[in-house]
Protein backbone atom coordinates (compact mmCIF):
# COMPACT_ATOMS: atom_id res chain seq x y z
CA UNK A 1 0.00 0.00 0.00
CA UNK A 2 0.83 3.64 -0.58
CA UNK A 3 2.52 5.52 2.06
CA UNK A 4 2.62 8.96 3.15
CA UNK A 5 5.45 8.82 5.50
CA UNK A 6 8.43 11.39 4.07
CA UNK A 7 12.16 12.02 5.80
CA UNK A 8 11.82 14.93 7.87
CA UNK A 9 13.90 17.65 5.74
CA UNK A 10 13.95 20.68 8.25
CA UNK A 11 16.74 22.29 10.08
CA UNK A 12 18.12 19.30 12.48
CA UNK A 13 21.48 20.42 13.93
CA UNK A 14 23.25 18.01 16.37
CA UNK A 15 22.59 18.25 19.47
CA UNK A 16 25.93 18.80 21.56
CA UNK A 17 27.29 22.01 20.41
CA UNK A 18 24.15 23.38 20.55
CA UNK A 19 23.61 22.59 23.89
CA UNK A 20 27.01 23.88 24.98
CA UNK A 21 25.90 27.49 23.33
CA UNK A 22 22.74 27.21 25.29
CA UNK A 23 24.60 26.50 28.45
CA UNK A 24 26.91 29.81 27.48
CA UNK A 25 24.80 32.05 26.48
CA UNK A 26 22.25 31.29 29.40
CA UNK A 27 25.03 31.87 32.16
CA UNK A 28 26.49 34.69 30.06
CA UNK A 29 22.65 36.45 30.09
CA UNK A 30 22.33 35.47 34.13
CA UNK A 31 25.26 37.52 34.63
CA UNK A 32 24.31 40.47 31.95
CA UNK A 33 21.18 40.88 33.88
CA UNK A 34 23.17 40.97 37.50
CA UNK A 35 25.26 43.80 35.99
CA UNK A 36 22.64 45.78 34.51
CA UNK A 37 20.88 45.82 37.44
CA UNK A 38 23.57 46.68 39.64
CA UNK A 39 24.70 49.36 37.00
CA UNK A 40 23.80 53.05 37.18
CA UNK A 41 22.25 52.98 34.06
CA UNK A 42 18.76 55.40 33.71
CA UNK A 43 15.57 54.70 34.61
CA UNK A 44 14.26 53.98 31.17
CA UNK A 45 17.41 52.18 29.56
CA UNK A 46 17.70 50.10 32.15
CA UNK A 47 14.46 49.11 31.37
CA UNK A 48 14.75 48.67 28.31
CA UNK A 49 18.15 46.62 29.06
CA UNK A 50 16.27 44.21 31.69
CA UNK A 51 13.27 43.53 29.42
CA UNK A 52 15.93 42.26 26.47
CA UNK A 53 17.81 40.25 28.80
CA UNK A 54 14.78 38.71 30.00
CA UNK A 55 13.29 37.74 26.39
CA UNK A 56 16.83 36.50 25.50
CA UNK A 57 16.45 34.17 28.72
CA UNK A 58 13.06 33.13 28.17
CA UNK A 59 14.29 32.65 24.24
CA UNK A 60 16.91 30.22 25.72
CA UNK A 61 14.83 28.60 27.64
CA UNK A 62 12.42 27.88 24.78
CA UNK A 63 15.21 26.40 22.99
CA UNK A 64 16.29 23.96 25.63
CA UNK A 65 12.67 22.62 24.44
CA UNK A 66 14.15 21.77 20.58
CA UNK A 67 16.33 18.59 21.99
CA UNK A 68 15.58 15.12 21.48
CA UNK A 69 17.69 11.73 21.54
CA UNK A 70 16.54 8.84 19.31
CA UNK A 71 17.35 5.51 20.07
CA UNK A 72 18.10 2.62 17.66
CA UNK A 73 14.75 1.64 16.13
CA UNK A 74 12.65 4.80 17.44
CA UNK A 75 11.12 7.71 15.62
CA UNK A 76 10.26 11.01 16.02
CA UNK A 77 7.27 12.27 14.08
CA UNK A 78 7.57 15.80 13.42
CA UNK A 79 4.35 18.08 13.86
CA UNK A 80 4.48 22.12 12.78
CA UNK A 81 1.54 23.11 14.86
CA UNK A 82 -0.61 19.90 13.62
CA UNK A 83 0.77 20.02 10.06
CA UNK A 84 3.02 16.42 9.78
CA UNK A 85 6.53 17.82 8.48
CA UNK A 86 8.44 14.35 8.11
CA UNK A 87 9.84 11.64 10.18
CA UNK A 88 13.30 11.53 12.02
CA UNK A 89 14.46 7.61 12.18
CA UNK A 90 18.49 8.48 12.52
CA UNK A 91 19.77 7.81 15.93
CA UNK A 92 21.51 10.44 18.31
CA UNK A 93 20.94 13.54 19.74
CA UNK A 94 19.69 16.90 17.37
CA UNK A 95 18.17 19.94 17.94
CA UNK A 96 15.24 20.98 15.88
CA UNK A 97 12.97 24.30 15.96
CA UNK A 98 11.24 23.79 19.80
CA UNK A 99 7.88 24.49 17.97
CA UNK A 100 7.92 21.14 16.55
CA UNK A 101 5.75 18.62 18.02
CA UNK A 102 8.16 15.68 18.57
CA UNK A 103 5.67 12.18 18.56
CA UNK A 104 7.92 8.96 19.63
CA UNK A 105 7.04 6.45 18.24
CA UNK A 106 9.11 2.64 19.02
CA UNK A 107 10.12 0.77 15.68
CA UNK A 108 11.15 -2.49 18.12
CA UNK A 109 10.10 -5.89 17.61
CA UNK A 110 6.99 -6.78 19.70
CA UNK A 111 5.29 -10.40 20.68
CA UNK A 112 1.87 -10.80 21.62
CA UNK A 113 0.68 -14.13 22.54
CA UNK A 114 -2.70 -14.38 22.27
CA UNK A 115 -4.93 -16.62 24.30
CA UNK A 116 -7.05 -19.43 22.36
CA UNK A 117 -10.21 -18.28 21.48
CA UNK A 118 -13.31 -21.05 20.74
CA UNK A 119 -14.28 -20.92 17.18
CA UNK A 120 -15.81 -23.08 14.74
CA UNK A 121 -13.97 -24.98 11.87
CA UNK A 122 -15.08 -25.66 8.12
CA UNK A 123 -16.90 -28.60 9.87
CA UNK A 124 -18.98 -26.76 12.69
CA UNK A 125 -16.96 -27.80 15.11
CA UNK A 126 -16.06 -25.88 18.83
CA UNK A 127 -12.17 -25.76 18.88
CA UNK A 128 -10.13 -23.63 20.19
CA UNK A 129 -7.19 -22.24 18.79
CA UNK A 130 -4.25 -19.57 19.95
CA UNK A 131 -1.65 -17.80 17.95
CA UNK A 132 1.62 -15.74 18.79
CA UNK A 133 2.13 -12.46 16.29
CA UNK A 134 5.50 -10.90 15.87
CA UNK A 135 4.91 -7.60 14.35
CA UNK A 136 6.35 -4.08 14.68
CA UNK A 137 5.74 -0.57 13.30
CA UNK A 138 7.34 0.23 10.07
CA UNK A 139 5.09 3.33 8.65
CA UNK A 140 4.85 5.92 11.01
CA UNK A 141 2.23 7.85 9.29
CA UNK A 142 -0.07 5.46 9.24
CA UNK A 143 0.35 4.42 12.66
CA UNK A 144 -0.13 7.36 13.83
CA UNK A 145 -2.40 9.12 11.91
CA UNK A 146 -4.58 6.48 10.35
CA UNK A 147 -5.97 4.46 13.32
CA UNK A 148 -7.06 6.02 16.73
CA UNK A 149 -3.85 5.41 19.09
CA UNK A 150 -5.38 6.23 22.59
CA UNK A 151 -5.31 3.12 24.41
CA UNK A 152 -8.44 1.79 25.99
CA UNK A 153 -6.48 2.11 29.71
CA UNK A 154 -5.74 5.94 29.06
CA UNK A 155 -7.59 8.64 31.07
CA UNK A 156 -9.22 11.41 30.56
CA UNK A 157 -6.31 13.20 32.53
CA UNK A 158 -3.62 11.72 30.84
CA UNK A 159 -5.34 11.47 27.31
CA UNK A 160 -3.65 14.46 26.12
CA UNK A 161 0.21 13.30 27.23
CA UNK A 162 2.25 12.09 24.57
CA UNK A 163 2.75 8.32 26.57
CA UNK A 164 4.64 6.02 24.57
CA UNK A 165 3.85 3.36 26.77
CA UNK A 166 0.21 3.80 26.60
CA UNK A 167 0.31 4.36 22.65
CA UNK A 168 1.85 1.03 22.16
CA UNK A 169 -0.63 -0.49 24.40
CA UNK A 170 -3.02 0.85 22.33
CA UNK A 171 -1.17 -0.59 19.01
CA UNK A 172 -1.13 -3.59 21.07
CA UNK A 173 -4.83 -3.93 21.15
CA UNK A 174 -5.10 -2.99 17.13
CA UNK A 175 -3.63 -6.19 16.72
CA UNK A 176 -5.01 -8.63 19.36
CA UNK A 177 -8.48 -7.57 17.71
CA UNK A 178 -7.32 -7.82 14.33
CA UNK A 179 -5.68 -11.03 15.39
CA UNK A 180 -9.03 -12.29 16.88
CA UNK A 181 -10.63 -11.44 13.34
CA UNK A 182 -8.15 -12.90 11.00
CA UNK A 183 -7.65 -16.36 13.19
CA UNK A 184 -11.21 -16.54 13.02
CA UNK A 185 -11.48 -16.38 9.47
CA UNK A 186 -8.52 -18.57 8.75
CA UNK A 187 -10.13 -21.49 11.12
CA UNK A 188 -13.79 -21.30 9.48
CA UNK A 189 -11.63 -21.82 5.91
CA UNK A 190 -10.50 -25.08 6.66
CA UNK A 191 -11.70 -28.40 9.14
CA UNK A 192 -9.67 -29.42 11.76
CA UNK A 193 -9.16 -32.54 10.28
CA UNK A 194 -9.78 -34.62 7.47
CA UNK A 195 -13.14 -36.27 8.53
CA UNK A 196 -16.02 -35.59 6.22
CA UNK A 197 -14.06 -34.92 3.03
CA UNK A 198 -10.56 -36.81 2.81
CA UNK A 199 -10.02 -35.01 -0.38
CA UNK A 200 -9.10 -31.96 1.64
CA UNK A 201 -5.40 -32.21 2.25
CA UNK A 202 -5.11 -28.94 4.08
CA UNK A 203 -6.17 -29.14 7.40
CA UNK A 204 -5.71 -26.97 10.58
CA UNK A 205 -3.90 -29.85 12.51
CA UNK A 206 -1.36 -31.33 9.42
CA UNK A 207 -1.28 -27.63 7.50
CA UNK A 208 1.60 -26.70 9.52
CA UNK A 209 4.27 -23.58 7.86
CA UNK A 210 1.66 -23.19 5.11
CA UNK A 211 -1.29 -22.61 7.45
CA UNK A 212 1.09 -20.18 9.07
CA UNK A 213 1.58 -18.58 5.50
CA UNK A 214 -2.21 -18.03 5.58
CA UNK A 215 -2.00 -16.63 8.77
CA UNK A 216 0.28 -14.19 8.58
CA UNK A 217 -0.68 -13.03 4.77
CA UNK A 218 -4.45 -12.53 6.43
CA UNK A 219 -2.78 -10.53 9.25
CA UNK A 220 -0.66 -8.26 7.25
CA UNK A 221 -4.10 -7.56 5.21
CA UNK A 222 -5.89 -6.31 8.29
CA UNK A 223 -3.07 -4.32 9.70
CA UNK A 224 -0.99 -2.86 6.62
CA UNK A 225 -3.73 0.22 7.72
CA UNK A 226 -2.21 1.44 10.94
CA UNK A 227 1.61 0.95 9.07
CA UNK A 228 2.00 -2.30 11.43
CA UNK A 229 4.12 -5.76 9.52
CA UNK A 230 3.63 -9.01 10.76
CA UNK A 231 6.86 -10.63 10.81
CA UNK A 232 5.54 -14.02 11.72
CA UNK A 233 2.42 -15.62 12.87
CA UNK A 234 2.23 -18.99 14.28
CA UNK A 235 -0.61 -21.33 15.71
CA UNK A 236 0.51 -22.09 18.62
CA UNK A 237 -3.27 -24.20 20.33
CA UNK A 238 -4.90 -26.51 18.62
CA UNK A 239 -7.62 -28.73 20.42
CA UNK A 240 -11.50 -29.20 20.39
CA UNK A 241 -13.29 -27.55 22.47
CA UNK A 242 -14.24 -29.12 25.53
CA UNK A 243 -17.73 -29.73 25.24
CA UNK A 244 -16.37 -32.43 22.38
CA UNK A 245 -13.26 -33.40 23.13
CA UNK A 246 -14.36 -36.43 25.14
CA UNK A 247 -16.48 -37.78 21.95
CA UNK A 248 -14.29 -37.20 18.80
CA UNK A 249 -11.41 -38.49 21.41
CA UNK A 250 -13.43 -41.63 21.07
CA UNK A 251 -13.90 -40.93 17.38
CA UNK A 252 -10.07 -40.69 16.62
CA UNK A 253 -9.53 -43.99 18.29
CA UNK A 254 -11.89 -45.57 16.48
CA UNK A 255 -10.51 -44.33 13.09
CA UNK A 256 -6.72 -45.70 14.73
CA UNK A 257 -8.43 -49.32 15.57
CA UNK A 258 -9.70 -49.88 12.08
CA UNK A 259 -6.71 -48.70 10.46
CA UNK A 260 -4.81 -51.32 12.40
CA UNK A 261 -7.35 -53.92 11.86
CA UNK A 262 -7.17 -53.01 7.69
CA UNK A 263 -3.54 -53.91 8.36
CA UNK A 264 -3.59 -56.82 10.12
CA UNK A 265 -6.27 -58.16 7.70
CA UNK A 266 -3.51 -57.30 4.39
CA UNK A 267 -1.25 -58.92 6.48
CA UNK A 268 -3.21 -62.17 7.57
CA UNK A 269 -4.57 -62.40 3.71
CA UNK A 270 -1.30 -62.06 2.44
CA UNK A 271 0.26 -64.61 4.88
CA UNK A 272 -2.53 -67.42 4.21
CA UNK A 273 -1.86 -67.04 0.23
CA UNK A 274 1.71 -67.65 0.85
CA UNK A 275 1.15 -70.52 2.89
CA UNK A 276 -1.24 -72.03 0.47
CA UNK A 277 1.23 -71.51 -2.59
CA UNK A 278 3.98 -72.64 -0.35
CA UNK A 279 2.15 -76.09 0.46
CA UNK A 280 0.98 -76.68 -3.28
CA UNK A 281 4.48 -75.75 -4.70
CA UNK A 282 6.10 -78.28 -2.12
CA UNK A 283 3.44 -80.89 -2.83
CA UNK A 284 3.14 -81.53 0.98
CA UNK A 285 -0.53 -81.83 1.19
CA UNK A 286 -3.13 -81.68 -1.69
CA UNK A 287 -6.68 -79.88 -0.21
CA UNK A 288 -9.72 -79.33 -2.85
CA UNK A 289 -11.61 -76.33 -2.29
CA UNK A 290 -13.54 -77.13 1.07
CA UNK A 291 -10.44 -77.97 2.55
CA UNK A 292 -8.83 -74.97 1.32
CA UNK A 293 -11.81 -72.49 2.57
CA UNK A 294 -11.38 -74.28 5.96
CA UNK A 295 -7.71 -73.75 6.55
CA UNK A 296 -8.25 -70.27 5.33
CA UNK A 297 -11.06 -69.22 7.86
CA UNK A 298 -8.99 -70.90 10.69
CA UNK A 299 -5.63 -69.29 9.80
CA UNK A 300 -7.46 -65.58 9.71
CA UNK A 301 -8.88 -66.52 13.01
CA UNK A 302 -5.68 -67.33 14.38
CA UNK A 303 -3.65 -64.16 12.30
CA UNK A 304 -6.49 -61.79 13.26
CA UNK A 305 -7.79 -62.76 16.32
CA UNK A 306 -6.82 -60.37 19.32
CA UNK A 307 -6.21 -63.48 22.11
CA UNK A 308 -3.74 -65.95 21.48
CA UNK A 309 -4.75 -69.21 19.91
CA UNK A 310 -5.79 -72.08 21.47
CA UNK A 311 -4.14 -75.41 19.81
CA UNK A 312 -6.53 -78.42 19.02
CA UNK A 313 -4.77 -81.17 18.51
CA UNK A 314 -5.85 -83.75 16.15
CA UNK A 315 -5.60 -87.56 15.88
CA UNK A 316 -7.36 -88.26 12.59
CA UNK A 317 -6.54 -87.85 9.52
CA UNK A 318 -7.73 -84.72 6.51
CA UNK A 319 -9.69 -87.42 4.72
CA UNK A 320 -11.93 -89.02 7.82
Amino acid sequence: MKTKEEKFNGVKLSGVPVLVINFVLLFATVYALGKVASSNLSGSWLAVSIIAILLLFIFLIIAFCGFMQIEPNEARVMLFFGKYEGTVKENGFFWVNPFFAKKKLVLRARNLDAEPIKVNDKNGNPIMIGQVIVWKVVDTYKASFDIDNTSKTTNFQTAKVDNVSEKMKSYEYFVKVQGDAALRFVAGMYAYENSVDDREKLTLRSGGEEMNEILEKQLNERLALAGIEVIEARINYLAYAPEIAAVMLRRQQADAIITARERIVDGAVGMVKHALDKLAEEGIIVLDDEKKAAMVSNLLVVLCGEEHAQPIINAGTLYN
